[in-house]
């Protein structure tokens, strides 16, 4: 549900080819890096090369969120063929800009929690199958041996799975995680590892828990945990950015001893009826948004600070066949479709100028 927005932000991932050529916010430092994975408006390849380029100057991070691409993999193309065809020149062009790299691959529906991923369902295929788990592993170790990640993610959004899908699927997610880390450390001894957990389900704002559960489970769960990402969408819970509790993502990590950073998130500049919701927000209400979420990764002394989306998306060019409910997020970025500016970029170029602290 919370991810409908990935598979467009994949759709408009640059293929590879195109790339051969003091608290509450007071502090003059930041502990986090900052940045986005690739987006455009619509599939428009100068529009990416102008979106890459605008991000880029306000960056010292990219993170590739992905869904595995299980349509090829099921097809018998190898994990080396698609990370060269349609990553390896993204990342390249990253490093070329010292943008430090996190990738958080996604096993199951990014769309939809309590199922598996369509293509898998499609081809009665489940990431409870041991077949189907080594395609992860493969791809996985892939990933990292060829891309060179700072920051490896196993599983998305674990404690929205383990609420909303059946014990097998989520059985399935934390099986192949966990087999995936220790695969990974077996030739990786520096990258650091991770998974992603939602945060309003954490503070039972989704769900109907009605009171917060944390995610100790999580880290019971998956064990390999080095830093946690933070999954994060609050207008749907909250009017306005200020109502916010100060330990919003801090006390996720309370007792635990790893770090946090945002994996995705943001809030919409436009007004919605979403999940039995009305949302009333504005371009301004966003850009407070930005302000306060930077008090709040102060509070939690995060890393990281990642948005899918740099531009907002336009509906009238998305693929046929995605779901209705995208116009949720499609109000995201911090220029419109048009590229233009809107009031949240400057709030973010106002933390992004603050100074790196330095060792992160």
């Amino acid at each position: 549900m919370i991810k409908l927005i990935r598979n467009i932000v994949i759709f408009i991932i640059v293929p590879a080819a195109f790339f051969s050529c003091n608290k509450q916010g007071a502090s003059a430092q930041r502990t986090y890096r900052m940045g986005f994975e690739n987006s455009a408006p619509r599939a428009d390849y100068s529009l990416y090369i102008q979106s890459l380029n605008l991000w880029t100057t306000r960056a010292d991070a990219t993170i590739l969120s992905e869904q595995l691409p299980w349509d090829s993999l099921l097809a018998g193309v190898t994990p080396q063929a698609y990370i060269t065809n349609n990553l390896s020149g993204f990342v390249s062009f990253c490093r070329s800009k010292n943008l430090q790299l996190w990738i958080y691959v996604d096993p199951e529906n990014g769309l939809d929690r309590s199922s598996d991923a369509p293509i898998l369902v499609a081809n009665n295929k489940s990431i409870a199958q041991t077949a189907i788990q080594q395609l992860y592993r493969n791809y996985v170790i892939a990933l990292d041996t060829m891309l060179h990640p700072e920051h490896l993610g196993f599983a998305l959004e674990t404690n929205l799975i383990k609420g909303a899908a059946p014990d097998s699927i989520y059985q399935g997610v934390k099986l192949v995680a966990n087999e995936a880390a220790q695969d990974v450390r077996a030739v990786d001894a520096t990258v650091k590892f991770g998974v992603s957990v939602q945060v309003e389900y954490a503070w039972g704002l989704l769900g109907g828990a009605g009171s917060y559960v944390g995610v100790d489970q999580d880290f019971i769960d998956f064990p390999f945990i080095q830093e946690l990402g933070l999954s994060s969408y609050p207008y749907f819970s909250f009017s306005d950015p200020s109502d916010l509790p100060d330990n919003y993502y801090s006390k996720l990590v309370t007792g635990k001893g790893v770090p946090v950073f945002v994996s995705e998130g943001g809030w919409t500049s436009a007004n919605l009826n979403a999940l039995g919701t009305v949302v009333n927000s504005t371009p301004q209400k966003q850009q407070a948004y930005i302000t306060r979420q930077s008090q709040l990764l102060d509070n939690a002394d995060a890393i990281g600070l990642f948005s899918l989306t740099f531009t907002d998306l336009d509906l009238s060019a998305i693929p046929p066949g995605t779901p209705a409910d995208i116009n949720y997020f499609a109000n995201l970025g911090l220029v419109d479709t048009n590229l233009q500016p809107k009031p949240a970029l400057s709030a973010w170029d106002g933390i992004f100028k603050r100074t790196l602290k330095a060792g992160n």
